[in-house]
């Protein structure tokens, strides 16, 4: 009968240099191999794409030729009628430009745009833009049409911020929480439409209702899950405020884990030609960004002045114990808060994500924007919903017309500037009241 003999374990020393010597062999073939070229798996070809148009125009039958880094043809793509084309590359480094010998008579490429450097990345298509035409020889702007367009961007942020901001604010209305996770809740909502437009490939419309109704379940579950039951044991509004924080920093960071920590575009919607023309131009996802916010806003201030709910919420927006006696189901209508706050807080991310970050989610995206709905809340009146829409929609064009004298890059500081100086001047904001009952 024969015996089984244990082996003796791998010296500590031995495996470190097996492990190194693994390292460096995975090195030396990965720089023998040299950049990624055309020859790559067919499942890790990305797509280069574009629109040509010279104005209005549809530039048509025009050859666009794509080059790797030793200057050789990889790829080209000929114009449709409605001058759309595409090339597919394997993921590196290339080189577009147009065969100018195949563009329309009086038709000529801009200098800057003849021919444009791209690195492709797997899973990612790369839209690239021509211009046509004489380049302007001036980017002199008047004043007076700087500072419209900047208030029209302002009017379309502040709608968002607000969108995102009155689900925060009758939430503390309802219950004098404030939420420091209510961030988190816009970040998933762009996530989740992120993931069912890309993964799944829906279209980002339909992707972004499904992801609206998962806010709303979100949000009834951080309702009867962590807050019902931190009321029933009446933890204290601090003790909430702190859970709120410690939730926030789990979701983000559960959120970094699973999503990525670049940005990453929605598969719709990435090439946008601007209407309209001079300070009012604008490109057709603002433009139904400001739409949507004005319709859902104009909604939800009609639910609250003509609904059986509505009438309740701000009931026991007004005195709970009071809304209590008098029959109103005060669990009930704190429920029904929190889904609406979850459900307009989603859209509100994938809102942003279009208009304010081109197209893109990021990780922290809601977290940035959590400074700006505290600010717009606190000036409009902490717990009135239409003191939020004010306060929002003015912290908006704040925050937009500063970047006329500011760097872009700090404008979000306006938002912090705005909430001290209401905090230190007038506390309640502009239709808040001075003492709050119940």
């Amino acid at each position: 009968m024969s015996r089984l003999v244990p082996r003796s374990p791998t010296s500590p020393v031995r495996w470190l240099a097996a492990a190194l010597l693994g390292v460096i062999g995975a090195l030396l073939l990965g720089a023998s191999l040299g950049p990624a070229t055309a020859s790559a798996a067919p499942g890790d070809e990305v797509r280069i794409f574009g629109n040509l148009r010279n104005g209005t125009e549809r530039v048509a039958d025009v050859k666009v030729v794509a080059t790797d880094n030793a200057g050789a043809e990889v790829g080209t793509s000929t114009s449709s009628s409605t001058g759309a084309w595409s090339i597919t590359l394997a993921p590196g480094n290339y080189t577009v430009a147009i065969d100018e010998s195949t563009l329309p008579k009086g038709i000529e490429v801009q200098e800057k745009t003849r021919s444009i450097p791209v690195v492709l990345t797997a899973g990612t298509d790369r839209p690239v833009i021509f211009s046509f035409g004489a380049q302007r020889t001036s980017t002199e702007v008047s004043a007076v049409s700087k500072l419209t367009r900047l208030a029209i961007d302002g009017l379309r942020f502040g709608l968002i911020i607000a969108i995102t901001g009155v689900g925060l604010s009758l939430i503390f209305g309802t219950t004098g929480l404030t939420n420091f996770a209510h961030g988190e809740l816009v970040t998933l909502g762009a996530v989740i439409a992120w993931a069912i437009n890309v993964k799944l490939g829906l279209n980002l419309v339909l992707a972004t209702v499904i992801a609206v109704v998962v806010g709303a379940g979100i949000g009834v579950a951080n309702e009867l899950g962590i807050w019902r039951v931190l009321r029933r044991r009446r933890s204290g509004l601090v003790a909430q405020l702190v859970v709120s924080i410690g939730l926030s920093l789990v979701a983000r960071y559960l959120i970094l884990i699973f999503f990525s920590d670049r940005s990453e575009p929605f598969k719709d919607y990435q090439v946008q030609t601007q209407i309209g023309s001079g300070p009012f131009a604008i490109t057709p996802v603002n433009l139904f960004c400001i739409i949507i916010s004005l319709v859902v806003l104009i909604a939800v201030a009609t639910m609250l002045q003509r609904t059986r709910i509505g009438k309740a919420m701000r009931a026991v927006a007004d005195n709970r114990d009071l809304a209590a006696s008098s029959g109103i189901d005060v669990d009930r209508v704190i429920l029904f808060v929190w889904a609406l706050a979850g459900a307009l807080a989603a859209l509100g991310g994938v809102l942003f994500a279009l208009s304010e970050l081109s197209g893109r989610v990021q990780w922290e995206m809601g977290f940035k924007l959590l400074l700006l709905m505290f600010a717009g809340i606190t000036l409009g009146g902490l717990g009135t919903a239409y003191g939020a829409l004010l306060g929002c929609v003015i912290v908006g064009l704040l925050v937009q017309l500063s970047t006329y004298w500011v760097n872009p890059d700090l404008k979000y500081v306006g938002g912090l500037v705005v909430l001290i100086v209401i905090l230190a001047i007038r506390p309640q904001g502009i239709l808040g009241s001075r003492a709050r009952i119940g």
